[in-house]
């Protein structure tokens, strides 16, 4: 994994192979900000990364001048690589969370410009993550809200559903508000 613009474009991200872990792909991360940077200007951006893992969304956010970015992870080895990572290469603006990613969407009050949340693709509550987002107002008005998912989960019939990105057996579900 690498940062692929921005301040620390080419700073290679290597986790541990023991993280249970599957980082979005550079082509996919590639998609998703060619996709955004019509849209936003970063540098007035706040960025919730949901599921965070290596945080590699959440880095490349950030070096491309996100002055915050939240990221929530309850993986106790995958908080400790991104904390790492940040001090290692002096990438200011990082809020780390060790939680569990429902629980803080269902207690913080905070609200955001982009939410994306790369869940495990088994996991059963997907689908409730736009309803839990919605309902506690956590997406700012014009914000972006980005599922990675696999292909057999659809999201096209809920609220404020946009569109949906294939990137071979990876799937983007757009939300737009």
């Amino acid at each position: 994994m690498r940062i692929i613009s921005g301040q620390y474009k080419h700073v290679q991200l290597r986790a541990p192979k023991s993280l249970p872990v599957r980082p979005t792909t550079d082509k996919t991360k590639e998609s998703i900000f060619n996709m955004l940077t019509s849209y936003l200007d970063f540098e007035e951006s706040e960025v919730l990364d949901l599921f965070a893992g290596t945080g590699n969304l959440s880095f490349e956010f950030l070096s491309r001048g996100c002055p915050t970015v939240t990221a929530v992870e309850k993986n106790s080895a995958a908080v400790s690589f991104m904390r790492n990572t940040a001090r290692r290469y002096g990438i200011e603006g990082l809020k780390v969370l060790k939680t569990d990613a429902f629980h803080f969407l269902e207690k913080t009050k905070t609200s955001f410009d982009v939410i994306f949340a790369d869940p495990p693709y088994d996991m059963e509550r997907i689908k409730s993550i736009p309803e839990l987002i919605f309902s506690h107002n956590l997406l700012k008005e014009d914000g972006w809200l980005m599922i990675e998912h696999s292909r057999q989960l659809a999201f096209s019939d809920m609220i404020y559903f946009d569109e949906e990105r294939k990137y071979g057996r990876t799937r983007i579900s757009v939300f737009r508000k």
